[in-house]
């Protein structure tokens, strides 16, 4: 194990417990960190992927056993989304088109992080359509970089008032979770090497991290600040990002 490596499983531990703290998974931050840290091109988003799975399974279910999750009102954001993620995954993309692509994507994601939700008063839940069209586009945009896509969902939600914060974070820990995995199986067709002696590690740190910013978040840490620290650095990366690779 190098010193990348260990610094990588760190980081992933310290990624995994902030995100779980505010309802995400995480994916943004390892796909940023293992882009500067010059991982393998092919590694990249599978182990992104692979680790929001491991942080969000546990939240998802938590908000299943309080009766925060409706699949009647969650469905056409789930539905479209899955076989889009699952194209994206598929999709071959050049190094530099997917490196510009994140770095984009990284951007956009720090300006939603810092956006904060106000008071839902009056629900708007939205028809099935564009619910729909919703999650599609953000599932194939998961699919392609890497994401989960919840930091996208999420912000989005709030700014259409679609329901209450807590509904709005279960449905991202959902989404979060369904494409990860169709995601990662398209991902996993065109891989022959997974180097999983490279991925197990980061995958046990955020469960880890995981477990325990689930469990602090709520009492322990200002969601607010959370957010926007990590605003800022994703912004960094994303900036950097682009700049190694117009």
């Amino acid at each position: 194990m190098d010193s990348i490596q260990i610094l990588l499983i760190v980081s992933f531990f310290a990624i995994a417990l902030i995100y779980a703290s505010v309802g995400f998974g995480g994916g943004s931050s390892y796909l940023a960190l293992l882009a500067v840290t010059g991982v393998q091109f092919d590694v990249i988003r599978p182990t992104a992927l692979l680790c929001n799975i491991v942080v969000v399974t546990g939240g998802t279910y938590i908000f299943y056993k309080e009766g925060k999750l409706d699949l009647k009102k969650c469905w056409p954001f789930i539905a479209i989304s899955i076989p889009l993620s699952f194209i994206g995954g598929i999709w071959k993309l050049e190094q530099d088109t997917f490196f510009l692509l994140l770095g984009l994507c990284l951007i956009l994601a720090s300006i939603l992080l810092w956006i904060q939700p106000g008071k839902v008063e009056n629900v708007k839940s939205g028809n099935i359509v564009f619910n729909s069209s919703i999650g599609g586009a953000i599932g194939l945009l998961s699919g392609l970089v890497g994401i989960g896509g919840g930091i996208f969902l999420s912000p989005i939600l709030h700014l259409l008032k679609w329901d209450d914060a807590k509904r709005i974070s279960a449905l991202a820990s959902l989404f979060i979770l369904v494409n990860s995995v169709s995601g990662l199986a398209g991902q996993i067709t065109k891989i022959q090497d997974m180097r999983w002696p490279f991925i197990l590690p980061l995958a046990v740190a955020v469960l880890a991290g995981g477990q325990l910013g689930s469990r602090l978040g709520i009492h322990k840490f200002n969601q607010v600040h959370i957010k926007r620290v990590t605003s800022i650095l994703i912004l960094i990366a994303g900036i950097n990002i682009l700049k190694d690779h117009l």
